[in-house]
């Protein structure tokens, strides 16, 4: 079906589901559509719909089921969604959406996922996005005078302490980060940390290709002028220090052609990433869920082996049999070929 939702959509009052997803509908949400209050289940799914989440949606009380993904809508996600107190399922991946995602009601709860492939959105850590910058307007004057307070009181108590410190950083900052010698190293010889920023342009937003479970992955290029994908760990996260030893320990003792290599590691005292094969066409999930790219039966079937090669291996083949226990399309990623590599073991496990 083409064209727009039309605004009659509102005499549907009796209805529990609604389901209008996999169609051409183009055009914005009708504001009409909050008047459906005892809608359970919407999904607008997979359409080309326009124009900004309305806050009429919040008028749908007993809303449970809310698929916006695959589209093209754009603006920030209403504060008046945390009303929907039912609400369980909310999946607006795959859209141009910015701003903050809500962290009140419903939202506590609300998987990373569903919040993938969007422009610029920001929030808690827990989405995997980046934090939202913050604003001097969003602060009470009573919040402004507390703060005011505590660091006065910071200031006068613990004024050694906070200049021999702040010395301290300003010394490390003039070195480079010390090596930490106890830490695994992969394939060869491990790249410096300046090496590391020259190869990404100093961790550029330009270069930032992805996020994953423990940090963010940027392209880079050696000296030899090899790309390759940068695996930098948020070490914010205590899982993070867990993540890089574990892949480290799993990927220098496997070979595989359908699983991604490693080809250095960075492993200082703050910082840890590793330098793995960069695989042009990006992932399998890229490819199945998002526009203007397609897979035909072929390649499908080709990718569907190859992966079970790759587990084949890691059960059988190996000295150890290992699981991967992260299997999903956003870990398999594709060659310049389309040739399929298992990636991101940080939560393997060896199976005895």
């Amino acid at each position: 079906m083409v064209g727009s939702l039309p605004p009659e959509i509102e005499k549907l009052k009796a209805a529990m589901l609604i389901d209008l997803s996999m169609n051409q509908f183009s055009n914005g949400i009708p504001r009409e559509i909050g008047g459906l209050q005892n809608l359970v289940h919407l999904s607008l799914r997979h359409n080309k719909l326009q124009g900004s989440i309305l806050d009429s949606v919040c008028n749908m009380v007993g809303l449970e089921f809310l698929d916006l993904s695959d589209n093209n809508i754009s603006g920030t996600i209403p504060m008046s969604l945390e009303k929907l107190q039912y609400l369980k399922y909310f999946n607006v991946s795959v859209n141009k959406l910015h701003g903050e995602i809500r962290s009140g009601g419903p939202f506590k709860n609300l998987s990373s996922q569903f919040f993938n492939y969007n422009e610029a959105l920001c929030g808690s850590s827990r989405f995997i996005v980046p934090p939202c910058p913050t604003s001097s307007k969003h602060r009470s004057s009573r919040k402004k005078e507390i703060v005011l307070f505590l660091l006065l009181g910071i200031a006068l108590v613990f004024v050694p302490s906070t200049f021999v410190s702040f010395w301290i950083r300003y010394r490390r900052g003039k070195r480079a980060p010390q090596q930490a010698d106890s830490l695994p190293t992969v394939t060869r010889e491990r790249i410096s940390y300046y090496e590391l920023l020259q190869e990404t342009d100093d961790l550029s937003e330009s270069n930032l290709i992805g996020f994953g479970s423990f940090g963010s992955v940027y392209k880079g290029v050696l000296r030899s002028g090899t790309v390759t994908a940068v695996k930098v760990y948020n070490l914010q996260l205590d899982a993070a220090f867990k993540s890089f030893d574990t892949e480290c320990e799993v990927l220098r003792g496997i070979r595989h052609r359908n699983l991604v290599k490693v080809i250095t590691s960075c492993s200082d005292l703050d910082f840890k990433a590793l330098v793995l094969e960069y695989m042009p066409n990006g992932s399998l999930e890229m490819h199945l869920y998002l526009h203007n790219y397609f897979l035909d039966i072929r390649q499908r079937l080709s990718i569907m082996i190859e992966v079970a090669c790759a587990l084949e291996y890691l059960h059988h083949g190996c000295s150890s049999p290992v699981i991967h226990c992260d299997l999903k399309t956003s870990n398999v990623l594709l060659d310049e070929d389309m040739v399929a590599h298992l990636s991101d073991f940080g939560i393997f496990k060896t199976a005895w």
